[in-house]
C-alpha cells in the first residue's frame, strides 16, 4: 500500500439512520466519492471508552479490559495505532472533546494534543476542527485524530436519540467533516466513524440502534461509490496502518478495507 497520510474523525453516538435523516447535502457527495457502509459493528458494551479502545487495538473489550468508561490498564497490553505509528516514526496529533480519551494513548504517542471541555462553549466540534485544520496546515502530521463528542451528548444524553436536536447535532458534525475533507484534499485520506449509537436518552446495549455505526472512507485507496458490507470497527486501526504503509500489529482482530 502507497504510504499516505490519514484523518480519523468519530462523532460519537451518530447512528446511521440519523446520518441519513439529519439532511446535510454533503452526505450524498461524500459518499459518491468515497467507499461507505450504514450497517458496520461497534463492540459490546457500546459505551465511548471501550469503544474506542477497540477501535485504536483492534481488538475487543474483554481483551483490552475496559468494559466502561472507567480505564483499567489491561491485564496482556495490546499494540495501539498511536503506540504503533510513532514506533514507525510517523508523527500523530489528537483533537478530542471527552477527556477519558486520553487513555487511548500512551504517554510520549502524540506530537501534538488539544483538549476542549464539550459544555465549555456553543458547538466546541467547530472549534476543535478549526484548531486541527490549524495544526495540519502548520505541520503536516502524519496522522491525525479528530473527536466529536456533541452529538452523543448535547445530542443524544440531554435531548435524546433521533430527536430534532440531536440530528442538528448531526448535521453540524457533518459540516466539520465538509472542512476537512475540502481542506485537506489530496493530502489525507479521511476516514469517518462513530463509536456507537443510541436509543431513547442512552446507550451501552447490545440493541442494533446501539450497535450499529456508519463508516466512510474517503482517499485513494477506496472505489468511490462503494457501498461496504461485514465492517466491524476493530477493522479501523489495521485499515489506518495499511494505507500508512505499516505492518499492523500481531495481536490485532480486524482486517484492513484499503484496496489491494
Amino acid at each position: 500500500m502507497e504510504n499516505s497520510k490519514v484523518i480519523l474523525i468519530s462523532i460519537d453516538g451518530m447512528r446511521p439512520d440519523g446520518l441519513k435523516a439529519c439532511g446535510n447535502p454533503y452526505l450524498d457527495e461524500l459518499t459518491k466519492t468515497s467507499s461507505f457502509t450504514f450497517d458496520a459493528r461497534t463492540v459490546f458494551p457500546s459505551i465511548t471508552l471501550p469503544c474506542h479502545l477497540s477501535m485504536f487495538h483492534s481488538v475487543p473489550p474483554e481483551r483490552h479490559g475496559t468494559m466502561s468508561n472507567d480505564y483499567v490498564k489491561p491485564v496482556h497490553p495490546v499494540t495501539g495505532l498511536f503506540e504503533l505509528l510513532s514506533r514507525m516514526g510517523k508523527r500523530c496529533a489528537m483533537y478530542y472533546g471527552w477527556e477519558p480519551l486520553r487513555d487511548i494513548q500512551r504517554v510520549g504517542s502524540l506530537v501534538a494534543a488539544e483538549f476542549i471541555q464539550a459544555y465549555s462553549f456553543d458547538h466546541t466540534d467547530s472549534i476543535l476542527t478549526g484548531r486541527a485544520l490549524d495544526y495540519i496546515r502548520l505541520a503536516k502530521p502524519d496522522f491525525v485524530f479528530l473527536y466529536m463528542v456533541e452529538t452523543d451528548e448535547k445530542g443524544g444524553h440531554d435531548s435524546g436519540w433521533m430527536t430534532d436536536t440531536y440530528l442538528d447535532y448531526i448535521h453540524h458534525a457533518i459540516d466539520n467533516v465538509k472542512r476537512v475533507v475540502e481542506e485537506t484534499a489530496g493530502e489525507y485520506t479521511v476516514i469517518v466513524t462513530a463509536d456507537h449509537g443510541g436509543h431513547g436518552r442512552g446507550h451501552g446495549s447490545d440493541l442494533p440502534e446501539d450497535m450499529t455505526i456508519p463508516m466512510i472512507f474517503h482517499g485513494p485507496a477506496f472505489a468511490a461509490g462503494e457501498e461496504l458490507h461485514g465492517v466491524s470497527i476493530l477493522d479501523i486501526a489495521p485499515t489506518i496502518a495499511d494505507i500508512m504503509g505499516i505492518p499492523a500489529a500481531r495481536e490485532w482482530e480486524g482486517k484492513s478495507l484499503a484496496a489491494k
